[in-house]
């Protein structure tokens, strides 16, 4: 399991990352909505600003986003990543 220190607290991304068959056809989302990650990290490298973004996903919380940042790095880093169901 990965951990990421965000603004001095503990944050373990699979709080915020799930996959669920049901929802954008299995892609890894924010959990409890249906923003896959893939969208957030693209607007990201785009230079999309974390607060542009949650004004355009209103329902995206703000620690969802460097959630999905440690995903992408734990993806990085080549092994094997569990994501928890929904």
């Amino acid at each position: 399991m990965f951990l990421l220190l965000s603004l001095g607290a503990l944050m373990i991304w699979q709080d915020y990352i799930t996959v669920d068959p049901d929802i954008c056809h299995g892609k890894a989302c924010i959990r409890g909505t249906r923003i896959p990650v893939s969208v957030v990290l693209d607007n990201l490298a785009a230079g999309v600003s974390s607060d542009a973004l949650r004004r355009s996903y209103p329902t995206l919380p703000g620690e969802a986003i460097h959630a999905a940042l440690a995903y992408a790095a734990a993806l990085a880093r080549e092994r094997i990543v569990t994501l928890p169901a929904a």
